[in-house]
């Protein structure tokens, strides 16, 4: 049975970024259609009701309706230790990080936190996340398995260590870690709306071997995608340089190892080096922003403006629980707020795309998540434009479209999300 969805449409014909605010397609009385898991049709609500008067129609009201967030990168297994107090990242990792992962050896644990991490993240309109887990094949199983149940898209990989920088209970080797990310993907790629994707960690916690490792299964499997951290902190490079005084730069570490390319998604990418940024336009890889994880744990400010100048690919993410928001809306938030520190703020339909069609395009998934239009995979959010009363009656003065979101955007929590659309079925 189809559904007509009615609302305020918003979707994208274009990118904000080189486009403009004009890029955004706004109905303000419009409709999708969904059937079969897959959007149908998208226009006026009057057109569409007319078109399929068998509809089952869902009246959202002055909803606006967009795609479902895709949140690029996340570490679902850190979030019982969100909001931990006052550390940098290597203190982090230790003192919080850690600690915590080492109890996903434990199936059961694991598939409480799993079935948790997905309860928040759709309250919160997410309908499409990338997470890293833990070395434990068991923590990648209790993921996908969550989403699956749940119709989700989502993408993840088992977490690589073998250096002694890790805790020995968080350390596998060269030789486990390539077998089993092989078996992983083997599983789960390509099942039902799961993707796999190669997960080392970063290059202080893999040895040179095991970044080969996992370099030689991408070779062999270049239909994944391939995840980690570069430069998140000063003091990180650091030690990046001390474990790796060969590498020209932190990128090297990773391209050496044959770990770079086009579909990788490199988190952070704070403080890079000239040679990096030409290295990852030249290749075509996605960088992938987390402004919460790095204003709280006192990363930096990355480089929107210059590095969307030079043509890189660009995501949004809420990096759970270094970041201290599952909400994609206060992740567009600290990406305006870190903007405007860099002296380029960004316009709400930047913001927006960037939390969904700009992630789903890092992601090589821009033609099947992301967007409203016909044929895509029917994840939708819909959002109250007044949720609150300080949110109503800043909204209540708005002059236009982007006038009337941007309170959503700044002050919004999962209050506003009224109702979430996953493969085509009402999640939330």
């Amino acid at each position: 049975m189809a559904e007509l969805i009615l609302g305020q449409v918003l979707a994208f014909a274009g990118d904000p970024f080189a486009e403009g605010p004009g890029a955004a397609r706004h109905e303000r009385r419009g409709a999708v259609l969904v059937e079969g898991g897959k959007i149908a049709a998208v226009g006026s609500a009057d057109a569409l009701r007319a078109a399929h008067p068998g509809a089952t129609v869902t009246d959202m009201g002055d909803a606006l309706l967009s795609a479902g967030f895709v949140d690029a990168h996340a570490h679902y297994p850190q979030t019982a230790i969100i909001a931990s107090w006052g550390k940098r990242l290597i203190d982090w990792l230790n003192s919080y990080t850690f600690p915590e992962e080492m109890r996903f050896s434990d199936s059961s644990y694991a598939e409480t936190a799993a079935e948790t991490y997905f309860d928040l993240t759709i309250s919160n309109g997410t309908t499409t996340t990338v997470s890293y887990c833990t070395i434990h094949p068991e923590s990648v199983d209790a993921y996908f398995g969550a989403a699956r149940k749940r119709g989700l898209r989502a993408l993840g990989g088992k977490t690589c260590m073998d250096r002694d920088t890790a805790p020995e209970g968080l350390r596998d080797t060269a030789q486990s870690a390539y077998d089993q990310s092989r078996a992983l993907l083997e599983r789960w790629h390509g099942v039902d709306r799961l993707s796999y994707v190669i997960t080392p960690r970063f290059s202080p916690t893999s040895t040179p071997e095991q970044l080969s490792a996992l370099g030689a299964l991408w070779a062999e499997h270049p239909e994944c995608l391939m995840q980690t951290h570069l430069s998140e902190q000063i003091d990180e490079i650091a030690w990046v340089k001390s474990l790796y005084p060969q590498a020209r730069d932190y990128l090297d570490t990773y391209e050496a190892h044959g770990l770079l390319g086009a579909g990788g998604l490199y988190g952070h990418a704070i403080h890079l080096e000239p040679r990096e940024i030409d290295r990852l336009a030249e290749v075509g890889a996605s960088l992938i922003h987390c402004p919460t994880s790095n204003t709280f744990i006192g990363s930096g400010l990355f480089d929107m403006g210059g590095l969307t100048r030079r043509g890189l690919k660009v995501g949004l993410a809420t990096d759970t629980g270094g970041g201290s928001s599952f909400s994609m809306l206060r992740t567009m938030a600290a990406a305006y707020e870190v903007g405007q520190l860099r002296g380029r703020p960004l316009h709400p339909s930047e913001l927006w795309w960037l939390a969904t069609q700009g992630s789903a395009r890092a992601l090589g998934l821009e033609g099947k998540i992301g967007n409203l239009a016909k044929g895509m995979e029917a994840d939708l959010v819909a959002t109250d434009l007044a949720s609150t009363p300080a949110i109503a009656q800043r909204a209540a003065r708005a002059g236009d479209l982007w006038e009337a979101l941007f309170p959503t955007i700044m002050m919004g929590d999962d209050r506003a999300v009224s109702a979430v659309w996953a493969g085509g079925r009402r999640a939330k």
